[in-house]
């Protein structure tokens, strides 16, 4: 089994060839590297490119991400998900003020330490920016590695990932790992992808045991997953003299640190008859008279783990009610605050035909 530099060697000549042109790759700032890093997880690079721009428009530098309010950065990551990154990259940046006077840190330990970094992003920034010979390993990683080597071990276990870590550790050129990390993950991306890799245009194919066995799709191996489970929202959007009501989601569940309209969850689909029937809504509403305005339904709502059903349901009323931890903006103001995808989608459809 032919293994170390001669893989490399190959991958780093294809993409030396056929990279994108990305801007993240023409430099070597660490706080760029980074905030790349951090954009494209869970993120298509078509998608990540420019909120990539906003932000360093927005914030060139770590200091600058350091002395922003989290509502601010929040809003310019709405729409990408996730926003635990974003929270955990601006608690990071303050790290780095605050640790190393704003001067994003070189020793692995240090920045591995930060906020939301985990072991391949230490390593994609330590490599990249300061050459240090530290492998990354992602989903891509995953099944470059699985496939070229045919691994039966799954990747969802402690042993898998052990295996993984030391055979890519094992592969990386130490010479040029942040070259080497860059053209095995943009293999991953581009030709050795989940379904139909491009294995007639593959560098190493004549290398590759999953390819010889005839199978490339059934590598990785995966122990098993979590099948995700539906939650029903229902949104009351209450409208009085163009004022409304915002609630700002806490810890402890999804879109934390978000807005959203009050918010009543309901075990099974339902329609507002039911909701305005429940005990939550005659509680909260108590006193309060309204006019249906309409519902809207919106499309099935797909996360990591969980799938959400969501209804709007606008309704007219009198005053607005004491809804525990909302505030009252004009609805002329709800552009300003960052909400979740799901929540901006309807706002798209209903004010944006208005």
């Amino acid at each position: 089994m032919v293994r170390g530099h001669d893989i490399s060697d190959r991958l780093i000549g294809w993409y030396t060839a056929v990279r994108r042109d990305l801007p993240w790759r023409e430099t070597t700032d660490p706080y760029r590297i980074w905030l790349s890093e951090v954009i494209l997880q869970q993120t298509r690079v078509a998608q990540g490119l420019d909120y990539y721009l906003r932000f360093v428009e927005r914030f060139p530098d770590v200091q600058a991400l350091a002395r922003a309010d989290e509502d601010e950065v929040l809003k310019l990551w709405q729409g990408l998900g996730y926003y635990s990154r974003a929270r955990n990259l601006h608690t990071a940046a303050r790290e780095v003020a605050e640790r190393y006077g704003g001067r994003f840190p070189e020793r692995y330990e240090e920045v591995r330490a930060l906020r939301g970094v985990g072991d391949y992003t230490a390593a994609a920034i330590c490599s990249i920016a300061y050459g240090q010979p530290r492998a990354t390993v992602d989903g891509n990683v995953y099944r470059v590695l699985g496939r070229l080597f045919a691994i039966d071990e799954p990747i969802d276990t402690a042993q898998g990932r052990k295996l993984y870590a030391g055979l890519a550790q094992e592969l990386l050129d130490g010479e040029r790992p942040g070259l080497h990390n860059q053209a095995v993950m943009e293999f991953g991306a581009l030709l050795c992808v989940p379904r139909k890799p491009d294995c007639d245009g593959c560098p190493v194919g004549d290398l590759c045991q999953a390819r010889r066995l005839g199978r490339p799709e059934s590598y990785p191996v995966r122990q098993g997953h979590v099948a995700p489970r539906t939650r029903y929202f229902h949104y009351l959007f209450l409208r009085c003299d163009g004022r409304t009501l915002l609630v700002r989601r806490g810890s402890g569940d999804i879109w934390h640190g978000l807005y959203e309209f009050p918010l009543i969850e309901t075990e099974q689909a339902c329609g507002f008859e039911a909701v305005a029937g429940g005990e939550l809504f005659r509680q909260r509403m108590a006193g309060v008279a309204f006019t249906p305005a309409g519902s809207l339904v919106m499309p099935p709502h797909q996360l990591s783990h969980q799938t959400i059903r969501a209804t709007f349901h606008e309704l007219l009323v009198d005053r607005l009610p004491d809804w525990p931890g909302a505030t009252v903006i004009g609805e002329e103001q709800l552009g300003d605050y960052a909400v979740a995808r799901l929540t901006d989608r309807y706002l798209e459809r209903r004010l944006g035909g208005a």
